[in-house]
């Protein structure tokens, strides 16, 4: 029977090692997350390695690394959550083979293919099983898809307002959220005093962005200064809603011994005590310690910094932030701060419909937003005698150096930044003049941008996704187009279908010296204006045939432009278009939607 046994771990060993091997190279994904990686930490140092589980016994785990070599570790090397894990695993294998022992005595294996996850998985699964967020992992980095809505109430015990509202964000497909996977630590560590007064330095469980808690004149505690609402949050500029404090609520939901947050350079960021309830001891200047079991991780203080006081591990930064992040998608333009105002409501339906209570003194006012099919949003701002005044926002572009929120390029930061040299066309920071009494200041609309000029297609869904049959998982075929409220002037009107990757702008398809007098493209047109060349120097759409795991983003936009443009045939780029409307373009307006590649 010692025999049998032996042997049967053996076969055991063997079976998860090929299964290990042939789910690290099926499929050639081209750099899609394999699900039986994890990340493994010593909990002496902190150090991770990532490699998938393959079996454990006489006080060992063996793991088979990324680049395919075998190591055998120590468990009681490992971190709490990984001995946990390793136990887990042991007994789901073991029970397994125990249930399918057949009736005659003879021994009948079978495995389970039972994928691995990284630790820092377990922080978001809770939120991911209640569809807040999305994740997946590449040998590098965990990504994190949400829209920042959080669920729940927002902005209320606000006392030093700036007129922005929640709404979702399109932190998605390569706008995610990215964190290491394995931390490293800094040579030059810095503080969130000095450092990072621009931008998210950290991630909630629940996919909403964790700000610094000074704004960017970097003194002012945001908290303090009453801007933060009783979950410690609010909007930015971008009307994207992020926490400035830790979000300790979360640990309903989580658990006190997991995570609330990860800091953006991979370490982990806990409640106001140690997973095990005792209480937290030797905090550095950036609220983090190592602990054994742990390693290094942060801590909530309910004293300044509240949450990661800078960054123990690796980041870049670029212009005052974190570099990469994503980018909110605002609107609107920024709207200066409403004195005296107090919000004491918020009411939302289906994250469709929202309401926004404000006391203004003995008047009280009110906010009311709605969310359209096209991605437009309707504003009725209700003063005090019921006086309604209506507005309605489209998408605005979207690009290099384009973004919403409280910073430029990016979701958020402080909301009194100071304007860069060639701020982009989102957001101008506008404190004067004050807003009128009844109600909130109309917007000023920008040369390239006219709030009344939308675009829609019934080509994407209710979803955000396009239909397949645009793409290379169908016909083909361009999608239907359709605009309106074009300024008065406008002589033609061009379409660009384009999408940011990591490193360039791409081109899919252009369509430019459209007459004024047309207000719509069919599917598959392609008698309409003069047909641009695409990224592949074809005059013609390329539909998006998107490679890598996750949904990708991408951009409809519509230009009423004052002249029609002349361009050389087979020259006719997007760059040289871009180039060529700089000084005739009346106004754009950009419908973004995900595809994400048919598996």
């Amino acid at each position: 029977m010692k025999f049998r046994s032996n042997l049967l771990s053996l076969i055991i060993t063997a079976i998860l090692s090929i299964g290990t091997v042939l789910r690290a190279h099926e499929g050639h994904d081209h750099g899609a997350a394999d699900p039986s990686i994890r990340t493994w930490t010593f909990a002496d140092t902190g150090a991770h390695i990532h490699g998938a589980y393959m079996a454990s016994r006489d006080g060992k785990v063996q793991v088979r690394r990324t680049d395919g070599t075998v190591v055998s570790i120590e468990i009681e090397k490992l971190a709490v959550l990984d001995k946990k894990w390793i136990d887990r695993k042991a007994a789901q294998v073991k029970e397994i083979n125990e249930n399918t022992k057949p009736s005659n005595g003879t021994l009948k294996l079978v495995v389970a293919n039972l994928p691995s996850k990284p630790a820092i998985a377990e922080t978001f699964e809770p939120f991911a099983k209640l569809k807040a967020v999305k994740y997946r992992q590449d040998d590098k980095f965990f990504y994190v898809e949400s829209n920042s809505m959080p669920d729940h109430r927002m902005m209320v015990g606000i006392t030093a307002w700036q007129q922005q509202v929640p709404l979702p964000q399109p932190y998605f497909g390569d706008n995610a959220w990215r964190i290491p996977l394995e931390p490293v630590v800094a040579k030059n560590p810095m503080s969130a005093k000095s450092h990072f007064f621009r931008g998210a330095i950290a991630l909630a469980a629940n996919g909403v962005p964790i700000f610094n808690p000074i704004k960017n004149d970097g003194r002012t505690d945001t908290l303090l200064a009453g801007e933060l609402d009783e979950f410690g949050g609010h909007c930015g500029r971008g009307d994207d809603y992020h926490y400035h404090i830790a979000p300790t609520h979360l640990q309903e939901i989580v658990g006190k011994d997991k995570p609330i947050a990860y800091a953006l350079d991979g370490y982990p960021i806990y409640g106001y005590n140690e997973p095990d309830g005792s209480q937290v001891r030797g905090l550095d200047e950036f609220n983090g310690h190592s602990t054994p079991g742990l390693g290094y991780h942060y801590h909530a203080t309910k004293m300044y910094p509240y949450i990661n006081g800078g960054f123990h591990g690796e980041v870049k930064e670029v212009d005052g932030q974190v570099d990469p992040q994503p980018r909110a998608g605002g609107v609107r333009e920024a709207l200066p701060p409403l004195r005296g105002a107090k919000i004491t409501g918020f009411e939302s339906k289906d994250y469709k419909s929202f309401s926004i209570k404000v006391e203004v003194g003995r008047e009280t006012r009110y906010v009311n937003y709605f969310l359209n099919e096209n991605g437009s949003v309707k504003f009725d701002f209700v003063d005090g005698n019921g006086r309604v005044k209506s507005e309605t926002y489209s998408p605005r572009q979207r690009g290099p150096g384009a973004g919403g929120g409280e910073r430029r390029g990016g979701p958020g930061g402080g909301n009194d930044r100071p304007p860069r040299n060639e701020p982009p066309r989102n957001e101008p920071p506008r404190r004067d003049p004050p807003p009128p009494r009844n109600a909130p200041q109309q917007n000023v609309k920008s040369a390239k941008s006219n709030v009344g000029f939308v675009v829609s297609s019934t080509a994407i869904g209710r979803d955000g996704r396009i239909s397949s049959e645009f793409t290379c998982d169908g016909e083909s075929a361009s999608p239907p187009i359709a605009w309106k409220g074009a300024p008065t002037g406008t002589k033609s009107v061009a379409i660009s279908l384009w999408h940011t990757a990591p490193d360039q702008e791409k081109s899919y398809w252009l369509v430019y010296n459209i007459p004024a007098t047309v207000d719509h493209l069919d599917k598959n047109d392609k008698t309409t204006g003069i047909v641009g060349l695409n990224d592949k120097r074809k005059a013609g759409y390329d539909p998006m045939c998107s490679k890598g795991p996750g949904a990708k983003t991408y951009h409809i936009t519509v230009y009423a432009l004052s002249t029609e443009v002349k361009l050389a045939k087979g020259s006719d780029s997007r760059v040289a278009f871009l180039k060529a409307i700089q000084d005739v373009t009346l106004a754009e307006t950009t419908l973004d939607f995900a595809y994400e590649r048919a598996k």
